[in-house]
């Protein structure tokens, strides 16, 4: 059997415009790098991430509820860096990352193992987006 070596695989090439979506959409949100690297192993729940648990295992920056949470990681479905977790009976509360999410966090931790800060303009545009559904 011939085995190929795990670089010969390349990652997913996506558009300029959805990785910089993607980039700022996480950069807007109330999660932490170690929140990205701990879904990139296995997946968590969002009764982990919301309140004071997300800030203790470091998840969050400050506590969240429930309900923010949940929005949070639903846009970030929606801009395609993360995914729900799929039982047998269905569609969980927990969440995994995308490849493109992967991505992300490769690069974060090759520049200060940090999610960088997100600029006004940045928070101004992904509020613009999300309020209207739109993929600026």
């Amino acid at each position: 059997m011939n085995v190929i070596p795990s670089e010969a695989f390349k990652s997913i090439n996506y558009p300029s415009r959805t990785v910089k979506r993607a980039d700022r959409a996480v950069r807007c949100s109330p999660f932490q790098l170690h929140f990205f690297q701990t879904i990139r192993e296995t997946s968590v729940f969002l009764s982990t991430i919301a309140s004071n648990s997300g800030v203790e295992k470091g998840y969050t920056r400050s506590p969240v509820s429930e309900l923010a949470a949940e929005n949070s990681l639903l846009w970030l479905i929606q801009v395609g860096v993360l995914r729900r977790e799929v039982d047998g009976q269905g569609i969980t509360d927990s969440f995994r990352l995308t490849p493109l999410g992967r991505q992300l966090v490769e690069k974060w931790e090759g520049e200060g193992d940090k999610v960088p800060d997100a600029s006004l303009c940045d928070r101004i545009a992904n509020a613009f987006s999300r309020g209207l559904g739109l993929f600026v």
